[in-house]
C-alpha cells in the first residue's frame, strides 16, 4: 500500500524548503506565518486555507473531515490537495477505497506535469488491472470536468481580483507603504504590507508561476521519496483521460464546520 502518511509528509517538506531555496527564491509559505494569516490572508486563498485545514484533520485521524477539506481545496486548483484525495481514495482512508476513482484524482494532480505527481500516477497506472483502467478513463472525465485547471483556474482567479479589490478599494493595484495592524492583547502586533501585498500572492500569472516553482521539483529535504516512481523526462506526461468540457458552474463542496482560528493562529482580540 502506498502511504498517505508519507505523502502528507512531502507536503510539510516542501512547505517548509520553501523558505531554504537560496536561487530566484519564491516568498515565504504563508501557511507557516502565523501573523499572515490572523491578518486574514487566507480569506482569498481558499486553496491553501483548505489545504492547512485538511492536513491538520488528517494528522488528527479526522479522516472523513481531511477528505472534505482536501476536495474544497482541489476545488480550487491546488495540486497537492488533489494527490492527497488520490491517496486517500487508493488506501481507504475517510472513504471507501476506490483505485480507478484515486487513478483519476492523481492523473489530475499530475496535469501540470510536477514530478512527484507524475511519478505517483505512473504506480498507480501500473498496478491496476485492465478493468480498472478503462473505470479510471471513464471517471477522470467527470474528475477533470469539475476539478480540472481550465475550471479550476478560473474560479481561483475570480477569488484573487475579488480579494484584490476588497482590500485595496482599487481596481489598479496595491498602495505602497501600509502596516496591517492586528489587533490582540497589549495593543496587538502588525505586519509590514508589502508582505502581505506581494504581488506573486495576488496576481494570477504569478501566483501560477510561483506554485509551479514551489512543487514542479520539489525539495524534499530528508523525507524519502523511495516509493515513488521516478519517470523520465523524456517520457509523455500527457494525461491519459479524454479531454472534457469544463463545468464552471460547478458546485463547491461542503466542508466541515470550520475551527474558529486555524491551527498554530493566534486569534485577534479586540483590543
Amino acid at each position: 500500500m502506498i502511504g498517505t502518511r508519507w505523502w502528507l509528509l512531502l507536503l510539510l517538506s516542501v512547505a517548509a524548503s520553501v523558505a531554504q531555496a537560496k536561487d530566484d527564491k519564491p516568498p515565504p509559505d504563508p501557511t507557516a506565518d502565523s501573523l499572515l494569516i490572523s491578518a486574514g490572508f487566507l480569506t482569498h486563498h481558499p486553496d491553501m486555507k483548505y489545504r492547512l485545514l485538511g492536513m491538520e484533520a488528517y494528522k488528527e485521524k479526522r479522516h472523513e473531515d481531511a477528505l472534505r477539506f482536501f476536495r474544497r481545496a482541489s476545488f480550487y486548483a491546488d495540486k497537492p490537495s488533489q494527490g492527497m484525495v488520490a491517496e486517500m481514495l487508493w488506501n481507504g482512508e475517510g472513504t471507501p477505497q476506490d483505485r480507478p476513482l484515486a487513478y483519476a484524482w492523481m492523473d489530475l494532480a499530475a496535469e501540470r506535469a510536477y514530478a512527484g505527481f507524475l511519478g505517483m500516477r505512473e504506480r498507480y497506472w501500473n498496478t491496476l488491472t485492465r478493468e480498472e483502467r478503462t473505470r479510471a478513463l471513464q471517471l477522470g472525465e467527470e474528475v477533470y470536468a469539475r476539478f480540472g485547471d481550465a475550471a479550476a483556474k478560473p474560479r481561483y482567479e475570480a477569488q484573487l481580483r475579488r480579494g484584490r479589490m476588497q482590500l485595496t478599494g482599487s481596481r489598479t493595484g496595491f498602495a505602497g507603504n501600509v502596516q496591517i495592524l492586528i489587533p490582540g492583547p497589549e495593543g496587538g502586533q502588525s505586519i509590514d504590507g508589502s508582505k502581505f501585498y506581494d504581488e506573486r500572492y495576488w496576481d494570477a500569472k504569478k501566483y501560477w508561476a510561483y506554485t509551479d516553482q514551489v512543487w514542479a521539483k520539489p525539495r524534499i529535504g530528508r523525507v524519502s521519496v523511495g516509493d515513488a516512481e521516478q519517470v523520465n523526462e523524456t517520457e509523455a506526461v500527457d494525461s491519459r483521460i479524454r479531454e472534457t468540457r469544463p463545468d464552471l458552474d460547478a458546485q463547491e463542496p461542503d466542508v466541515p464546520e470550520e475551527p474558529v482560528s486555524l491551527p498554530g493562529v493566534i486569534v485577534p482580540t479586540k483590543p
